[in-house]
C-alpha cells in the first residue's frame, strides 16, 4: 500500500462515505492499517495475468521453444511431462524445481570437470 493517498475532494467524500457504511469489524481493520493508507478505489489483481520467468516467457513458451530446439517432438510423453513440470516450476519459482535445476547445473559442471559427457541416447 502507498504511504498516503492523494485524493480530490470528491474522492475523499466517497472514501469517507464508504468508511462510514462499513461494519465495526471492518472499520477496526482499516484503523489498524491506517485510514490515510487505505485505498477503497484500489484495482484488484488480475488473476488471468500470466506469470513469466526472467526472460519474460511463459511456461508454455519455454516448453514449445525447448521441444522445437531439441527436436524432441518424438520423445516420450514422460519426457515431455518432465520438461513441462520444469517450465512451470521455473516460472512459479518452485523450490523443488529450483533444487533440481541447480543440481543439474552442478552435475553438468562435474561431468565436464572430470572429462565425461552424457549423450541423449546414453541417458
Amino acid at each position: 500500500m502507498s504511504e498516503k493517498l492523494v485524493l480530490n475532494s470528491e474522492q475523499e467524500q466517497q472514501k469517507r462515505a464508504i468508511y462510514e457504511s462499513l461494519s465495526p469489524r471492518r472499520k477496526r481493520f482499516i484503523d489498524r492499517i491506517g485510514y490515510d493508507k487505505w485505498d477503497p478505489f484500489q484495482e484488484p489483481n488480475d488473476p488471468r495475468k500470466e506469470k513469466t520467468d526472467v526472460t519474460k516467457r511463459t511456461s508454455g513458451q519455454l516448453f514449445k521453444e525447448f521441444i522445437s530446439e531439441m527436436n524432441a517432438e518424438e520423445k516420450s510423453n514422460a519426457f515431455k511431462q518432465g520438461v513441462l513440470e520444469m517450465c512451470k516450476g521455473l516460472v512459479n519459482r518452485d523450490d523443488k524445481v529450483k533444487g533440481m535445476y541447480f543440481f543439474a547445473v552442478w552435475y553438468n559442471r562435474l561431468l565436464e570437470k572430470e572429462g565425461h559427457s552424457i549423450d541423449e541416447d546414453e541417458f
